[in-house]
């Protein structure tokens, strides 16, 4: 008996999913060591196979999808569940990450400032001295 055309759609996304599953595991492992350069979410083939599991997710007919076998249906599922976790783990790995970061970037402003702060002469200067927020340039995209 041959697959229906949206179980072999199912399949695809299980098997799609575990592909993402193992990269988002193995991030968070990297970030986890402290290795953020050994991230393989950010490479161009799960770039392009995100964007592909987003597309075939979408496009997924909940009606034309019952026609599938129960079993195909509760491993996409089950895969489905597995990858959201995961995917969650590794938002709030790096969410706790960026928030370090942010914290060591104004600390190091804020330290040059008051090492600036402390060799400025007295009086008047003749150059105009850039506030503490022009020190830094800030960009809330991780």
């Amino acid at each position: 008996m041959n697959p229906n055309p949206e179980e072999l759609r199912i399949e695809r996304l299980t098997a799609m999913a575990l592909l993402l599953i193992e990269a988002l595991e193995s991030d968070v492992a990297a970030l986890k060591a402290g290795e953020p350069r050994a991230l393989r979410t950010i490479t161009p083939e799960i770039q392009r196979l995100s964007a592909q599991y987003s597309r075939e997710a979408a496009g997924l007919d909940l009606g034309a999808a019952r026609q599938a076998s129960p079993d195909a249906r509760r491993k996409l599922s089950e895969t489905t569940k597995r990858f959201r976790e995961v995917l969650e783990a590794q938002t709030r790995l790096l969410k706790r990450l960026r928030g370090a970061s942010e914290g060591m970037v104004r600390a190091v402003v804020e330290e040059l400032e008051r090492q600036r702060a402390s060799l400025r002469p007295y009086g008047a200067s003749p150059q105009r001295q850039p506030r503490p927020s022009e020190a830094m340039l800030y960009n809330s995209v991780v």
